[in-house]
C-alpha cells in the first residue's frame, strides 16, 4: 500500500497521501496500474505452513493475474509440499534494499534448485510432467502407430523373420518378444520413413503423416570447426521435440566418437528417475539459470503432451490376470493340508501360523508377477506407474491382482488374506479386515506428525548454535571415509562418502608417494575413480566430528554447502540446516503410512522411534550383549534353567566376564569360540553407552564401528529403508553436539574441578595452556584426564552453556533458578538467545566478522596503474540488484 500510494502521488493521479489512500481503499483502476509498476522487479516471499525446512519459504517475482487465487509454479510444489486443493500460503513483502537483495540473491526460487539435505535437485518434474515426457519419448512399432505399420528387417537374429524384406510391424514385435523370452538374438530393423531434417519430421507429424512414437530416419546437420557435416540417424518425432529443450552436452552420448557425434542426447524413454538424472547433470554442467530454463521447457512439454496423449483410466484398464483363480485355489489346498498337519499334532500353532502366512505372501507375489506379465506396456495404468508419475506396482496389485494379507491394530499379520481386488470388489469380511488398515493409516498421520515435529524441535535446539565461525580450524584429525556395505550389499559408494569433503592429510599414491589430492582440494564423486585406480579404498577426511573450532565449526571441516554445490561460507547456520534435513523427511515418512492402506509390512512407525532412541542415547528394548574382554567363550545353563550364562575368559589376564541372557536372546557365538573385545555375543541393537565404553569413540582395532560411526550408520539405515537420502554431515553435527561434554577425572594442574562436567573445547584449551607451560620449561605439571560423555539430545540441549537457550527449551523454572544460583553469564553465542533478546542473530551477515570490518582509508590507495581493475568486461551487464 505505501508503495502504491507513493506512486499515485508521484504520477500526479492523487494530490496527496490522504487522497491516494482513499483511492486505494476504493480500488480505482489507476491503483491497479500503479501496483503493476510497483511490483515489477520487487520480489516477494511465499511461505507455506508447516515450514519444515528452509525451502518452505522462497522468493518470487510476482505478476498480476485475474481472479483471487495465487498461481504458483508447479515445480516448487515439492519443496513446499503443496498441492492444488485449496492450500493457503502467506506472502511477505521485503521492504528495505538489503531485504530485497537477500530475497533476490539467496531466496529466489530459481536459485534454490537443490535440496540442502542431500544436494539432489528438489525441482524435479512430477506427475503430469513425467507422464507427458514418458509419452513423448516412447517408441512404438505396429498398426497402432501411424508410420510404423511396416519395418524393413536388416538382421532376423534368432527369429523366423525374412532378412532384407519389409514385414508387418506387429509381426516384428511378436518375433522380438519371443526371442527375448527364449534368450535368443533379437532381430534388427530399419524404419521406412526418412526426413531431410528434424523440422520436416515435426511438420509431417503436425500434418498427421507420422505418429509421435514411430521410428523414423532423419538427417541431422552440425557444424564442426566451421565445417557443416550431416548424418542420418534413427529417432522418433517425440524424441526430436523433447531434445529441443535439452542441452546436448550432458554426457549421455560420447561425442568424441564420430559414430555418435550426431545422436540426440536423450535417445531413451524418460521416466521419473531419468528426468531427475537429466536435471542433476544439467545443474552440474551448466548453472542454475540454464537449468531453470530447461526445467521450464520440460514442464511446458510435459503438460502439453500428457494432454495430447489423453492418457485416461477406465475400469477396463484393470485387467485381472487369468492365472489368479488357479493360484488362489492351489494355495487354499496347501493351507488345508497345513491345517490337517496341525490337527494331527505334527506342527505347533506357531508353525502353522507362520506357514499359512508365508504361503499367502508367496501367492500375492505370484499374482502380482502374473498381473505384470499380462499388462500391456501401453496400458494407461501401467504407463502411469512405470513412468513414476503416480502410483506403484503395489497399488496396481490392489486394483487388479489381490490385496493380500493385512496387519491388525497391533501390527501382527492376519492369516486370512483379502483374495479380492478393488476391480472385483471386497466381500463384507474382507471389507472389515481392510478397514483396520485404513483407520491405522489416518490415526498414524495424526499421532506421528506430532512425534516427528517434537524430534525436529529437540534437534534444532541441540544444534542451533552450530554456525560456520571460521574458514579453517587447522586440524589434521578426521574420520575415515570408504564405501559402506550392509550384509554384503553396497549401500553407499566411495564417491558418495567423500562427496564435498576436504582431505585431513594430503592423499598420496601408495606406490610412488605422489600427492594426488592436497588438503585444500574439495573431493567430488569423480575423484573416487582416481583414488580406486591408485588402489586407495579409504581416505581420512575432515569432519565436524573432529573440528577444533572453539565455537561452532569451521568451513573446511564442514565441506560443501549441498544447496549450492560450493564450499560453505562463514556465517551459514549449518546446525539448523542439519536438524531440518533430518526432521523434514521424518515428518514426510510418518504421513506416508496410509498410502498402501495398512498392508502387512514395516512402516516408519518402527523407524521414527528408532531414530529418537539413537539421538536420545537410550538403551534399546532388545539389547545385544558386547564382550568386554577378548578371550574364549563358554556357555552353560544356569540353575534357573530359563537363562544361559555366557562366560568370556581373557587369555592374557585370565579375567572372566559372565553375562546371563534368556534363551530367546539369539546367541551368536558357540562354546570354545574366540571373541574379540567389543564383539556382539547376542543379536539385537547395541546400546550406544556400551559401544562408547567398550569400543570407544572411533572405530576399534578390529574395524568395528565406534559410537560415532554406530549412531550415524544406524540413523542412516532407518532413512535408507524408506528410500530417503540424507548426507552424513547432518547426522555428524547432531552426534558432535551429543558428545561435546566430558567428565573431569583428574584435574591435574588445570583450574578445572575433578568430577565436574565441562565442554570439550574448554578442556582442550586448559590442557593446551599446560602444554605451553611444559614446553616453556616448567616442571611438575600434569594435564587433566577425562571421560567422554554421551548425552541424549534433550539432555545436551539443557546442558548448553547458554541459560537463555536452555530455559526456552524445557524445564524453564529449573534452568533459570540454577542459572541464578550459579550466577551464570550468557555470552549470546547461538541463534535462540539472540532472538529472545531481540538482537541480530550471529549468522549470515549478522556474524561479527562481516559487521566489524575496518573502513579502508584513502592513504592506502596507490597510483600504480597495475592496481587498477579493468571493468571493461562488465560493460552492458546489469548487477543482480
Amino acid at each position: 500500500r505505501p508503495f502504491v500510494m507513493k506512486k499515485l502521488v508521484e504520477d500526479g493521479v492523487a494530490n496527496n497521501i490522504k487522497s491516494a489512500k482513499k483511492m486505494v481503499d476504493k480500488q480505482r483502476t489507476e491503483v491497479w496500474d500503479a501496483l503493476e509498476v510497483v511490483i515489477k522487479e520487487h520480489p516477494v516471499l511465499l511461505n507455506r505452513a508447516p515450514t519444515l525446512h528452509r525451502l518452505g519459504i522462497q522468493a518470487f517475482e510476482p505478476i498480476l493475474v485475474e481472479g483471487r487465487a495465487l498461481k504458483l509454479h508447479p515445480l516448487v510444489c515439492t519443496a513446499y509440499n503443496a498441492d492444488f486443493d485449496g492450500d493457503q500460503m502467506a506472502i511477505h513483502v521485503p521492504l528495505s534494499a538489503e531485504a530485497q537483495a537477500e530475497a533476490r540473491i539467496l531466496m529466489l526460487s530459481a536459485n534454490n534448485l537443490l535440496r540442502p539435505q542431500d544436494g539432489h535437485p528438489v525441482t524435479v518434474p512430477t506427475q503430469d510432467m513425467i507422464l507427458g515426457s514418458y509419452y513423448l519419448t516412447m517408441k512404438r512399432i505396429g498398426k497402432a502407430e501411424k508410420g510404423a505399420e511396416h519395418v524393413f528387417v536388416t538382421d532376423p537374429g534368432d527369429t523366423d523373420l525374412p532378412a532384407n524384406e519389409i514385414v508387418d510391424g506387429d509381426d516384428f514385435v511378436a518375433a522380438e518378444e519371443k526371442a527375448a523370452a527364449e534368450g535368443g538374438k533379437a532381430p534388427s530393423y530399419k524404419p521406412l520413413l526418412i526426413y531431410r531434417d528434424p523440422s520436416e519430421a515435426v511438420m509431417a507429424y503436425s500434418q498427421g503423416e507420422v505418429g509421435l512414437h514411430a521410428p523414423i530416419l532423419v538427417r541431422v546437420t552440425k557444424s564442426f570447426d566451421g565445417v557443416e557435416k550431416s548424418k542420418v540417424i534413427e529417432s522418433t518425432v517425440g524424441r526430436i521435440i523433447f531434445n529441443e529443450k535439452i542441452p546436448q552436452d550432458l554426457g549421455y552420448v560420447d561425442r568424441s566418437d564420430p559414430e555418435h557425434a550426431f545422436d540426440h542426447e536423450i535417445g531413451f524413454q524418460v521416466g521419473k528417475k531419468q528426468l531427475g538424472d537429466i536435471i542433476d547433470r544439467c545443474i552440474k554442467i551448466h548453472d542454475f539459470t540454464i537449468s531453470a530454463e530447461v526445467l521450464d521447457g520440460i514442464k511446458a512439454m510435459g503438460y502439453k503432451y500428457s494432454t495430447v496423449g489423453a492418457i485416461t483410466i477406465s475400469i477396463a484398464d484393470m485387467t485381472v490376470p487369468e492365472a489368479k483363480k488357479t493360484l488362489i485355489s492351489e494355495t487354499e489346498n496347501k493351507v488345508l493340508a497345513i491345517e490337517r498337519q496341525f490337527k494331527r499334532g505334527f506342527i505347533t500353532d506357531d508353525e502353522r501360523y507362520r506357514l499359512v502366512v508365508s504361503e499367502w505372501e508367496q501367492t500375492t507375489k505370484d499374482v502380482t508377477s502374473a498381473l505384470q506379465n499380462c499388462l500391456d506396456t501401453y496400458n494407461p495404468i501401467y504407463m502411469m506407474a512405470n513412468s513414476g508419475a503416480r502410483g506403484s506396482m503395489n497399488q496396481i496389485r490392489q486394483l487388479a491382482g489381490m490385496r493380500g494379507l493385512m496387519a491388525n491394530t497391533s501390527g501382527k499379520t492376519i492369516e486370512i488374506p483379502i483374495k479380492a481386488n478393488f476391480r472385483e470388489g471386497l466381500s463384507v469380511l474382507e471389507y472389515f479386515i481392510s478397514s483396520r488398515g485404513a483407520r491405522k493409516g489416518l490415526a498414524d498421520t495424526a499421532l506421528r506428525t506430532a512425534d516427528s515435529g517434537y524430534l525436529t524441535r529437540r534437534m534444532v535446539d541441540v544444534c542451533q548454535d552450530v554456525i560456520i565461525r571460521e574458514p579453517d580450524c587447522g586440524t589434521h584429525d578426521g574420520v575415515w571415509a570408504a564405501a559402506i556395505y550392509d550384509k554384503g550389499q553396497l549401500v553407499q559408494s566411495f564417491g558418495t562418502s567423500i562427496h564435498g569433503r576436504f582431505p585431513a592429510v594430503p592423499v598420496c599414491d601408495p606406490q610412488t608417494g605422489e600427492v594426488l589430492f592436497d588438503t585444500d582440494h574439495m573431493l567430488m564423486p569423480a575423484d573416487a575413480d582416481v583414488l580406486e585406480a591408485h588402489g586407495i579404498e579409504r581416505v581420512l577426511i575432515r569432519s565436524v566430528l573432529s573440528c577444533e573450532a572453539r565455537t561452532g565449526v569451521c568451513a573446511k571441516c564442514y565441506g560443501i554447502n549441498l544447496a549450492i554445490g560450493q564450499p560453505v561460507s562463514s556465517g551459514e547456520a549449518v546446525g539448523v540446516i542439519a536438524a531440518q534435513s533430518i526432521g523434514e523427511p521424518g515428518t514426510q515418512l510418518t504421513m506416508r503410512t496410509f498410502h498402501t492402506g495398512g498392508i502387512a509390512g514395516d512402516d516408519i512407525t518402527q523407524g521414527l522411534p528408532r531414530v529418537e532412541e539413537l539421538f536420545e542415547a537410550r538403551k534399546p528394548k532388545k539389547m545385544a550383549v558386547l564382550a568386554e574382554v577378548s578371550g574364549t567363550v563358554s556357555i552353560e545353563e544356569t540353575k534357573k534353567g530359563a537363562l544361559f550364562a555366557i562366560s568370556v575368559t581373557s587369555e592374557e589376564e585370565g579375567e572372566t566376564k559372565v553375562y546371563t541372557v534368556p534363551h530367546s536372546a539369539g546367541i551368536l557365538v558357540k562354546n570354545g569360540d574366540h571373541v574379540d573385545k567389543g564383539q556382539e555375543l547376542t543379536s539385537g541393537a547395541l546400546s550406544p553407552h556400551d559401544v562408547l565404553r567398550i569400543r570407544g569413540i572411533d572405530d576399534d582395532e578390529f574395524g568395528r564401528p565406534g559410537v560415532r560411526t554406530y549412531i550415524i550408520q544406524e540413523v542412516q539405515k532407518v532413512y535408507r529403508q524408506q528410500g530417503v537420502d540424507i548426507n552424513d554431515k547432518h547426522i555428524e553435527i547432531i552426534v558432535r553436539q551429543m558428545m561435546r561434554k566430558v567428565k573431569i577425572e583428574e584435574s591435574g594442574s588445570t583450574d578445572l574441578l575433578s568430577g565436574s562436567t565441562v565442554d570439550i573445547g574448554e578442556l582442550k584449551a586448559a590442557n593446551r595452556k599446560i602444554e605451553e607451560r611444559i614446553e616453556a620449561g616448567e616442571k611438575g605439571l600434569s594435564k587433566a584426564t577425562y571421560t567422554q560423555l554421551l548425552m541424549g539430545i534433550t539432555k545436551a540441549s539443557l546442558a548448553t552453556e547458554s541459560f537463555l537457550s536452555a530455559a526456552s527449551f524445557q524445564e524453564t523454572t529449573k534452568v533459570l533458578t540454577e542459572a541464578a544460583i550459579k550466577g551464570k553469564v550468557d555470552h549470546l553465542v547461538g541463534l535462540k538467545e539472540n532472538v529472545i533478546i531481540g538482537k541480530l542473530i550471529p549468522a549470515g551477515t549478522g556474524l561479527s566478522m562481516y559487521r566489524d570490518f575496518k573502513e579502508q582509508t584513502d592513504d592506502t590507495v596507490t597510483d600504480d596503474p597495475a592496481q587498477y581493475v579493468d571493468l571493461s568486461a562488465l560493460v552492458g551487464k546489469t548487477n543482480a540488484l
